[in-house]
C-alpha cells in the first residue's frame, strides 16, 4: 500500500518501485507483477547469505505485488500539489512502519528486507547502511531501465534506513526468559478468570 501511495503522489518512487517500474515498462507486466518476479529473484541472493524463508518471506512475494496494484486500482488520481506531497510522507512512513512490524513479529523478512538483515550479519554494518546501499544500488538500476526518481525517491532512499531501524526497536517483542511472566512453568491451580 506504501508503494501505491507513492506511485499516485507522482513525486518519486521508492528504489524497488523505480525498478520495479522501469522493468514493467520493459516487459509489459503490471508493476505489481514486476514486484512479485522480483521478490522471487531476490530470494535467490539469499543461498549465499545462508538465510531460510518464513512465512513472512513467502507472503511478501505474493502480498507486496498484489496489494500494490489492487491498491493502485482504488486510489483517485491525486493533481494537486497539496494532495501529493501527504501521499508522498504518508507512503514513506508506512514502509518505513511496515518494515519494522513485520521484521519483529519474527515470521521471516520479506525478500528484500532479508537481503539487508542478512548482509548486517554477515559484515557486522548497521541495518541503516546495509538497507541504504541497498536502496543506492537499486534506483540507479532502475533509473537506468526506464524507471522515474523523484524528490519521493532521494526521500525514502535517505530516511528508510534511519525509519526501518526506528521501528524496529518500537515493535521489538519481548524476548521470553526462564522468569518472564509471560511464560508460566505449570498452570496455577484456579487459573480461571471470574468476573
Amino acid at each position: 500500500m506504501s508503494s501505491a501511495l507513492l506511485v499516485t503522489s507522482g513525486l518519486g518512487l521508492e528504489p524497488w518501485g523505480v525498478l520495479h517500474q522501469g522493468l514493467a515498462r520493459r516487459t509489459g507486466l503490471s508493476i505489481g507483477e514486476v514486484a512479485i518476479v522480483v521478490g522471487a529473484a531476490v530470494l535467490l541472493l539469499w543461498i549465499p547469505l545462508r538465510l531460510r524463508p518464513g512465512l513472512g518471506t513467502v507472503s511478501n512475494v505474493f502480498l507486496i505485488g498484489l496489494s500494490l496494484d489492487g491498491t493502485l486500482a482504488l486510489l483517485p488520481p491525486a493533481h494537486s500539489l497539496l494532495a501529493r506531497v501527504p501521499l508522498m510522507l504518508a507512503g514513506v512512513l508506512l514502509n518505513g512502519a511496515a518494515t519494522g512490524l513485520y521484521i519483529a513479529a519474527r515470521f521471516g523478512p520479506g525478500p528484500r528486507d532479508g537481503l539487508m538483515t542478512g548482509l548486517h550479519q554477515r559484515t557486522g554494518r548497521s541495518i541503516r547502511l546495509m538497507r541504504t546501499i541497498i536502496e543506492v544500488a537499486v534506483v540507479a538500476t532502475g533509473f537506468a531501465l526506464g524507471g522515474t526518481i523523484g524528490v519521493g525517491t532521494v526521500l525514502y532512499a535517505l530516511s528508510i534506513g534511519p525509519l526501518a531501524q526506528f521501528f524496529l526497536r518500537v515493535f521489538a517483542l519481548p524476548s521470553a526468559s526462564s522468569s518472564s511472566t509471560i511464560v508460566a512453568e505449570r498452570t496455577p491451580r484456579g487459573a480461571i478468570l471470574r468476573r
